[in-house]
């Protein structure tokens, strides 16, 4: 990893990074996730209570995949039995993308080439990214939310793993 020191780091403020594809090449677990809603700037959870599940990989070859759940989804009593309401919950409370992903500065930007809403699917995602080392936050430009609608600012932190 390089460090950039600045002036104010020599003064006891935090250092800046440079933030390069190996030092977040890997696999990171999902710890937390808040949504800040535009409108009212009330931070509420993101994904349904404080442990939804998720996971992000970054290969060192610029490929990345995310999935992610929300915590408390319904489990349906099988597929085949599956209504469409069952359907449309499981749609609106998981998301998954992969493709090619790029660093700069302190963005970096996911060009999604298969996505589990094809809405996203040839698109570019585009999030601030904060770093130290067994961190690593995510945080989204403002977004009208998929299940409400409502203008949100995402956060996501993720643990490196194991």
């Amino acid at each position: 990893m390089r460090i950039i020191c600045t002036l104010a780091a020599c003064f006891g403020a935090t250092s800046a990074f440079a933030l390069e594809p190996q030092d977040i090449s890997g696999t990171w677990r999902l710890a937390a996730a808040t949504r800040k809603l535009v409108e009212s700037n009330e931070v509420i959870e993101a994904y349904g209570g404080p442990r939804p599940t998720g996971w992000l990989t970054y290969g060192k070859d610029g490929r990345m995949m995310v999935i992610c759940a929300f915590e408390g989804r319904t489990k349906p009593v099988a597929n085949d039995k599956m209504s469409d309401e069952d359907r449309v919950h499981l749609h609106k409370t998981f998301f998954a993308y992969a493709g090619t992903y790029r660093i700069d500065g302190n963005k970096v930007t996911h060009d999604i080439d298969t996505s589990w809403n094809e809405v996203w699917s040839g698109t570019s995602q585009v999030r601030d990214v904060e770093y130290d080392g067994r961190t690593l936050t995510l945080k989204t430009p403002p977004f009208r939310f998929n299940v409400d609608g409502k203008m949100s600012v995402l956060t996501l932190l993720w643990e490196r793993y194991p």
